[in-house]
């Protein structure tokens, strides 16, 4: 089994004896037998004196939900919220700390929200000369890059920093990558997994599943979030408020063995299997009503879902153009948020075909992938 950096925190009392702590954790904050980081922390001896909650809050809150300060339920420690009022830390949140350490599960997508709390705070610990910490951990996707970058012209709290869609790197290791891309001159720390190898999907790592949010219910739903996050740019319901979110899709108006045959005749991946399905999702998008689409079953870790969902996107597209709908945030496409450009847009209305967009987004994975080869940590 692999071993955490939450694992092996008593072995580096350099970075931690002695030192007031500021930890930005969640529930997945976890070591390998399923205790929180505050157990560890408190039997390793070492004072947590303030924690720091990305989106969803210390225990799960539902999407999007803003979260408000409050004060550790077991412990009294101050939980300062970084996804309500703001979004990193105040310099009077970190005037009594010595260190500031991140340790929380990530699914390795470019529109995970918690990397970019991470890049915040180390931003903020930069400007108040405070070390910052990574207690690594798995990327379930392993070290495979894909996808397009981010374009900075649509830089947001769901994509920036010029990251792939799917980035290939531990939060150790993309930590790396920001210290460099913002030219922090703090110290940076990680304390590394042992036994993990860069290729290992979440399985081989013989951890339990960490339900990173609420909506990551399993492996099989990370591995559909490749891709499927973007059908949170329509009014199609990405299976949310059901108990397969990503791995079911659909809406009151769909024909499901149409579409089903459909997809049949346009999709040939034999890592997937498909289904017509219907579902009441009991919040979110039709909520309360029942909806007719498919349900995707990954049958190999090694699936990459981006190219399917680009296809089923368009195909609903184009069987249902006048209910069908895109939405905006900010004046700006949703699509274009969490897809990086409006490049799969240009797919989408017919002007590139699928094989010159995969072509152009391979070729800036290279660049990331080459980019990012000296903040590797493991082999």
């Amino acid at each position: 089994m692999v071993q955490l950096g939450i694992d092996r925190v008593q072995t580096r009392p350099d970075l931690f004896a002695g030192r007031r702590v500021g930890l930005i954790t969640n529930s997945s904050g976890v070591d390998s037998r399923l205790m929180d980081d505050m157990q560890i922390f408190h039997e390793a001896g070492y004072r947590v004196e303030r924690l720091f909650t990305p989106e969803h809050g210390m225990y799960g809150a539902m999407d999007g939900a803003r979260v408000g300060d409050c004060r550790h339920p077991r412990w009294g420690t101050p939980m300062v919220s970084l996804y309500g009022e703001k979004r990193q830390p105040a310099p009077e949140d970190l005037a009594e700390l010595d260190v500031l350490v991140y340790d929380i599960q990530d699914v390795g997508l470019r529109y995970y929200t918690y990397i970019y709390t991470m890049a915040n705070c180390m931003r903020a610990a930069a400007a108040t000369g405070l070390p910052f910490v990574v207690l690594d951990r798995p990327n379930p996707l392993g070290g495979a890059v894909s996808g397009n970058r981010m374009d900075p012209r649509w830089d947001c709290f769901v994509g920036a920093h010029r990251l792939c869609t799917r980035y290939g790197l531990t939060p150790g290791e993309l930590g790396g990558y920001f210290h460099s891309f913002f030219g922090l001159g703090n110290e940076y720390h990680v304390v590394p997994m042992e036994g993990y190898r860069a290729q290992m999907r979440w399985p081989e790592t013989g951890q339990l599943w960490n339900l990173p949010s609420p909506s990551i219910h399993t492996f099989q739903t990370a591995l559909c979030y490749v891709g499927g996050c973007f059908f949170e740019a329509t009014n199609i319901s990405e299976g949310r408020g059901t108990a397969a979110p990503f791995q079911i899709y659909g809406a009151p108006f769909i024909d499901m063995d149409d579409l089903l045959a459909a997809l049949r005749e346009r999709v040939h991946d034999p890592h997937l299997a498909m289904r017509t399905r219907a579902f009441t999702p009991f919040w979110s998008k039709w909520a309360g009503e029942t909806c007719f689409g498919v349900e995707f079953i990954p049958l190999d870790a090694r699936l990459d879902f981006l190219p399917t969902a680009l296809v089923f996107m368009k195909t609903l597209l184009e069987m249902y153009p006048a209910r069908f709908e895109f939405r905006s945030y900010a004046d700006v496409s949703r699509l274009t948020s969490l897809s990086g450009d409006e490049s799969a847009d240009a797919y989408l209305r017919g002007r590139v075909t699928l094989e010159e967009l995969l072509a152009s987004w391979q070729d800036q994975a290279e660049e990331f992938a080459r980019e990012t080869a000296r903040f590797r940590l493991y082999e």
